[in-house]
């Protein structure tokens, strides 16, 4: 407990799925979180939630496709809560479900807007918030297996997940020098609504990849993917930096 004592965080995505799971998490351990996502009404909820739990936490509408939005919603944490310590760049759309000769190229665009664009601007306002305070901070980005790993069926999410992990690279190389740790999880085949919907989009159910996603033999749980975020995010890691951490059941290894 107490591991984020007073930190304050930004969790983007932070309405459902990994990003609730993280939000509360990070509440849990001391954090005064910003629950920021594009869906207020569950926004709204899970900072609720977080406060009847004892924790602190405030929701912050946001659509990450949106610089001035991104910049607004740094500037709202700091605005709230005095500064900001911590920044686990979450959000993302679901994965597209087309083969490369059937790629939709509008659904291509929205994702890299979200995915790969949207993370980079929230890492920009982010760092600029770093610098001006000028004692350093943490940046968690949430990439994927898939950067990793390639699968079937999703061109345009793998390529903006390997994007994610460049754009980790990128800024830990150039800002490890000044105080700012800047690491990624790369989740495998965890059970959220993402995965959910996705598979329904292939017509799949969860026993259907497991064999093939896990030499656990089952799906992560969101909670096992905040830990690691809340690893990285704390004093715990305090020597970690600009490096991947594979949460996946040794997805990773098949």
């Amino acid at each position: 407990m107490d591991r984020l004592k007073e930190k304050v965080a930004i969790v983007t995505g932070a309405a459902m799925g990994m990003g609730k799971a993280t939000a509360e998490l990070f509440a849990e351990e001391g954090a005064k979180v910003i629950v920021a996502d594009f869906n207020a009404e569950e926004g709204v909820k899970v900072a609720e939630q977080i406060k009847a739990n004892g924790g602190e936490a405030t929701f912050c509408k946001v659509d990450i496709s949106d610089a001035k939005q991104v910049e607004a919603m740094v500037q709202f944490a700091v605005d709230t809560y005095g500064r900001l310590d911590c920044a686990v760049n979450n959000a993302a759309l679901k994965p597209d479900n087309n083969s490369f000769e059937d790629l939709d190229e509008v659904y291509y665009d929205r994702l890299q807007a979200v995915d790969l664009k949207g993370t980079a601007l929230c890492m920009k306002y982010e760092l600029r918030q770093f610098m001006a305070q000028g004692d350093g901070g943490s940046i968690v980005n949430i990439s994927s297996i898939n950067a990793f790993k390639p699968t079937i069926g999703n061109p345009a999410y793998q390529a903006f997940k390997h994007g994610v992990e460049g754009l980790t690279k990128a800024a830990a190389f150039e800002y490890g020098v000044k105080g700012v740790r800047i690491n990624s999880v790369a989740p495998g085949a965890i059970r959220t609504p993402m995965l959910t919907a996705s598979l329904q989009d292939k017509g799949l159910t969860e026993e259907d990849i497991i064999p093939q996603m896990s030499l656990i033999g089952r799906l992560g749980e969101v909670r096992e993917i905040a830990h690691g975020s809340l690893f990285l995010s704390s004093d715990d890691a305090s020597y970690v930096h600009g490096t991947v951490l594979h949460v996946g059941g040794g997805f990773e290894l098949i």
